[in-house]
């Protein structure tokens, strides 16, 4: 059974109401659990969580020093191309604006990655839109073997692909991927993808199954927060995670928390998750699942990332640029999302070790495995 079948058997509208139907009892039992289920998560999701706010903030923070010490996973993302051949409607590459399209060269990528060499960087995702003939299978091939030269740890959050393209891939130097389902409500999604291949809801869903069973040593999921009730969609997505952990252990695991960013066309958020909200679902993540990667990008403000350091982050992005040639080009295309936390690399490691973190800037595990 795939995660597709399983998500077909959740009905969405009962799982909504079964959340906000948690009461105070409820958050005070999940708190003192030993290992917590996914009932007990619709109750640290639940409005009734807000007033637990403390007790849940030292938990997690208890076990992400003992799973994880004061290491701070540090990435930087690589864009490689504007190029989309998809509709979306929260998305600055969507392809339905207007604006000048770039894929990198091989020399022009060899420029982003003498400066993200300076930046310290060993551990670096690649983004690019979603288009199968111009920026598809080909185009890694050539590309992938280049980059991984330079890097220790590479990861890629594109189009999904199928299991013998990321096995692949995984030979070419692929260690990571990134695909984020946007949400799990099929109706909600369907409302914002509205050409190309991304309005396939159950291609993207399956997509995690065949990571792991190509072998991909970290997969990364999460909901992109504010097309739907947030607080539902973070169920589901740890509904995602608990399957994917039970079924496919030999992999690692790892959430995002992407709220909603200003875009060129972009939509306005259904649900508002505020930031104490965030805190609390950060820490709920935590409880549920000890040993998940949690990261928080730059989408966030510094000032915030700084706060939340200690109550489970375990990576961070610094100096991210959301467009192809970002980081070595004057001329460069519309970012795909705006950025709040603009501190150079340098700062943000400077910060970290104020707050007594060590920053570490390849990916743990390969380094660490010997």
């Amino acid at each position: 059974m795939s995660f597709v079948e399983v998500h077909q058997g959740i009905e969405w509208s009962s799982i909504q109401r079964s959340i906000y139907a948690k009461n105070r009892q409820d958050v005070e039992r999940a708190l003192v659990k030993e290992r917590l289920d996914l009932e007990d998560f619709k109750a640290l999701l639940s409005p009734a969580a807000e007033h637990y706010l403390e007790p849940l903030a030292q938990r997690a923070y208890q076990l992400t020093r003992q799973r994880f010490g004061f290491t701070i996973g540090m990435y930087v993302p690589l864009y490689l191309s504007n190029l989309c051949s998809n509709a979306c409607t929260y998305c600055g590459f969507s392809m339905e604006n207007r604006l000048k399209r770039r894929t990198l060269t091989e020399l022009e990528i060899d420029a982003e990655i003498e400066v993200i060499k300076q930046m310290k960087f060993d551990n670096v995702l690649l983004v690019t839109g979603e288009h199968q003939n111009k920026v598809g299978m080909e185009y890694f091939r050539r590309v992938l073997p280049r980059i991984k030269k330079a890097f220790n740890y590479l990861s890629m959050e594109v189009q999904p692909l199928n299991q013998m393209d990321y096995q692949q891939l995984k030979q070419l130097g692929l260690d990571g991927v990134m695909v984020y389902q946007e949400t799990y409500n099929p109706d909600t999604y369907a409302e914002h993808h509205l050409r190309g291949n991304k309005t396939d809801f159950n291609y993207r869903l399956d997509t995690p199954d065949r990571l792991a069973k190509a072998g991909i040593d970290k997969i990364g999921i999460g909901s992109l927060i504010g097309l739907e009730d947030w607080r539902t969609d973070c169920w589901f997505t740890a509904a995602h995670l608990d399957y994917l952990q039970g079924r496919y252990w030999q992999s690692r695991y790892s959430i995002s928390f992407p709220r909603l960013r200003p875009c060129t066309g972009g939509v306005q958020p259904k649900s508002l998750m505020n930031d104490k909200q965030l805190v609390q679902t950060i820490c709920a993540f935590r409880l549920l699942s000890p040993e998940v990667e949690l990261s928080l990008s730059t989408r966030e403000s510094a000032r915030f990332r700084n706060n939340l350091l200690p109550l489970g982050i375990t990576s961070l992005s610094a100096g991210s640029k959301t467009q192809p040639g970002g980081y070595a080009m004057e001329d460069v295309e519309l970012e795909q999302f705006a950025i709040s936390d603009e501190r150079s690399p340098r700062e943000v490691e400077a910060m970290l070790r104020r707050q007594g973190f060590d920053p570490v800037w390849r990916d743990w595990q390969p380094c660490y495995s010997g």
